[in-house]
């Protein structure tokens, strides 16, 4: 018998048939984290004893056997691991159970897609989910079951009496499989969580050091986490001021970056949050913000009423939202301490609404601030007309003449505290998407008219064309508190896990690089691209794709207009929505799985699905060999968006970012349905449908079928 930090008990199945229960059973005890509840070890007992039949009938001596198997990412464990004639088993158990849920069935398949995607000595073995409802009468048919491409098999269900039967037939119809190696049980695990699942462990535990890829230093958030973490004890030893500016591909991991560092700077190590040391993630991106809170809130929720405790949601939501907060009442929070009117265009704090704090001065905010999609920021116009209206305030706060940007003001707010301040910018390189958002070069500009003293480190990759439009070096030239760093950028996408190469791949699409088409054939056969004119076919496509608790969804632009003669419905804007779009289960009409509502850009930046449907609407047009792009004008036409004013020139470059942002929200695999249109005509001539014409459809189709996209 070993005992590894990874499993509770694990032994040779010899071993394992010659040990007592009482001796597994102390093992198991002995390495459990906290005290074995009742209900836990006389679960135990029974999968022990069902264990120890089946082996014993079954025959088969020569394997492996594990308890307790841990799975990090999904935060759980699996009740046993049988390593047996090259064939990997989990088993979950659901002891006194009679009937099979969908749930369980789910649970044990995202068991074994887990394996196989992330745990490398899995990835070329066949994994067979099987769950043991221990009074279910009935057994799955091993003849009939069925094995997916990546040779997971469709879960099999069984009661406790037939539990050997199943693995007899299994090993009867997989004879040949090559062993599997000795030290499976500690196997290289790299993981790539959705941001949800990290936050999750993150807000848990306080570190996601165990669900995160770290074989790769590129591929690594770490060495991002550990500059930052530097750059804010410099900053509090020398008592100065200092700026990062963290760049990254899509899905590299930004967001995870910036929650790690809030709650390693909060805690540091400790169970309770270190006075006065505290950080604060901030989000522009309200959906973004309303799920994360959501999801940690409910799950802080189930966990204390399965200790026991008395918690209202209420108050799980309350205690989540002083970490992660939408950026606007974070801002908010600091106009109502400003002296109204503002005179000479100068901001200054009014001590009759703020209380001056020993070390903060007037300041009242966190010693450090996390802004996520800093790029997403407010201009000085879009600040200055939202205060005008009366801002969050109404008659309390009316400023005539409101002197900066948004990303002025927030460096404003954290430049009052009289002793040390850290701002963190995460920065996404072509993902400005509303009218309004001031891009990072207004953050640039502020640091270098109005904060000089503010020392600032960036990634050299900042300079790039799709930040700032390229203006970063010419922007920071004079200023000598610049440090440039490559740990402040994020070069490897972790959502697609399959194929790191799928921004550049976008990336190449969206600006007609050549390269489009040898990315497309390096990515395919693990990220499957697809293209399709049927949107039944997409649907199909999806739910054959989909398994266990994975999640789908239908993807859009905000500028998307004829997609009802498709039967898809655009999800409502408020956040409530969204919430239920990305947490609900596939059995809730709200969620993404249903494949009614479709999510916009704004709606689903910032987070991810593991299959995608980008339905490609007339807004954006490939016509002689370039994009063009339209606006619907509500009821009966489509007008082209000609770039010849600075507004226009916004739109069509909101409207290329959020082509960007939808096809890159997939996890696993997408597909793009571009429409057939309309291609009926009535008896006089006329189209029946004027605002679908097939000609409006089929430019973009022949391009991406010109790369090289696989159709279905």
């Amino acid at each position: 018998m070993g005992n590894n930090p990874r499993c509770l008990y694990n032994n040779s199945i010899i071993g394992f048939l010659g040990d007592s229960e009482l001796s597994i059973l102390g093992a198991l005890c002995d390495h459990y984290n906290g005290v074995a509840l009742t209900t836990t070890r006389e679960a135990w007992k029974g999968e022990i004893d069902i264990m120890k039949e089946a082996l014993s009938s079954c025959g088969e001596t020569d394997g492996h056997i594990v308890f307790e198997y841990d799975i990090p990412r999904l935060g759980k464990r699996i009740d046993v691991v049988l390593l047996l004639k090259g064939i990997i088993f989990c088993i979950e158990f659901k002891v006194g159970e009679s009937h099979i849920l969908e749930a369980d069935v789910d649970q044990v398949l995202d068991y074994a897609l887990d394996l196989k995607n992330f745990h490398k000595f899995s990835q070329d073995k066949l994994i067979v989910p099987i769950l043991v409802a221990t009074k279910y009468k009935s057994s799955s048919s091993v003849i009939q079951m069925s094995v997916y491409d990546d040779r997971v098999v469709n879960p099999l269900v069984t009661g406790e009496t037939n539990l050997f039967t199943i693995i007899t037939k299994v090993l009867n119809k997989y004879p040949d499989e090559a062993p599997v190696v000795p030290n499976w049980i500690i196997s290289p695990y790299a993981p790539t969580p959705t941001i949800i699942e990290a936050a999750r462990t993150l807000y848990e535990n306080h570190s996601v050091e165990n669900i995160t890829r770290h074989e790769a230093d590129d591929v690594s958030t770490d060495r991002t986490i550990r500059y930052i973490l530097n750059v804010i004890k410099e900053s509090k030893e020398q008592q100065k001021k200092s700026i990062c500016f963290v760049t990254g591909v899509p899905g590299a991991g930004k967001t995870l970056v910036g929650l790690d560092v809030a709650v390693k700077q909060t805690y540091q190590g400790q169970e309770k949050p270190v006075e006065d040391e505290g950080a604060v993630y901030l989000s522009g991106n309200g959906p973004l913000v309303a799920v994360l809170t959501e999801a940690l809130a409910q799950d802080n929720y189930k966990k204390c009423r399965e200790k026991g405790e008395k918690k209202k949601l209420t108050v799980s939501r309350r205690e989540v939202s002083k970490s992660i907060q939408i950026i606007h009442r974070y801002r908010d929070n600091m106009l109502a301490k400003i002296k109204i009117p503002v005179e000479n265009g100068i901001l200054e704090i009014d001590p009759e609404k703020a209380v001056r704090q020993e070390k903060a001065g007037f300041g009242e905010v966190e010693h450090v601030a996390i802004f996520d999609e800093a790029q997403r920021s407010w201009t000085h116009k879009r600040l200055a007309d939202y205060l005008k209206r009366g801002g969050t305030y109404g008659n309390k706060l009316k400023v005539a003449d409101f002197p900066m940007s948004e990303a002025a003001f927030l460096i404003w707010s954290l430049d009052q505290r009289e002793d040390w301040a850290t701002i963190v910018c995460l920065v996404g390189g072509g993902q400005e998407i509303n009218t309004g958002e001031a891009g990072i070069a207004e953050w640039i500009k502020a640091v270098n008219e109005e904060f000089s003293h503010w020392e600032v480190h960036i990634s050299p990759q900042l300079t790039e064309p799709e930040y700032a439009e390229g203006r970063v070096n010419e922007l920071l030239k004079d200023n000598p508190n610049v440090i440039f760093s490559d740990d402040l950028h994020l070069s490897v996408s972790l959502r697609s896990y399959r194929a790191e190469k799928v921004s550049a791949f976008v990336h190449a699409l969206l600006t007609f690089d050549n390269s489009a088409s040898t990315i497309y054939e390096e990515i395919k056969d693990r990220y499957p691209i697809v293209l399709t004119r049927d949107m039944a076919k997409a649907r199909r496509w999806l739910h054959e794709k989909v398994r266990g608790t994975e999640r789908t969804g239908v993807l859009v632009t905000k500028e998307a207009a004829r997609f009802k003669p498709l039967a898809i419905h655009i999800l409502p804007s408020d956040v409530e929505n969204a919430v239920h779009w990305f947490l609900d289960d596939k059995a809730d009409t709200r969620s993404s799985n249903y494949l009614e509502d479709a999510a916009t850009e704004i709606q689903v930046q910032g987070l991810e699905l593991d299959y995608t449907c980008v339905l490609w609407d007339a807004d954006m047009r490939f016509e002689n060999g370039e994009w063009h792009y339209y606006s619907f004008n509500g009821n009966t036409k489509w007008i082209e968006q000609i770039g010849n004013t600075e507004n226009k020139q916004d739109k069509l470059k909101y409207m290329l970012n959020a082509y960007r942002v939808l096809l890159t929200r997939a996890r696993a695999g997408m597909v793009i349905c571009v429409p057939e249109g309309n291609p009926n005509k009535t008896l006089t001539g006329f189209w029946e449908d004027s605002t679908r014409l097939p000609e409006y459809y089929n430019g973009t189709y022949q391009y991406l079928k010109s790369i090289g996209l696989q159709e279905i």
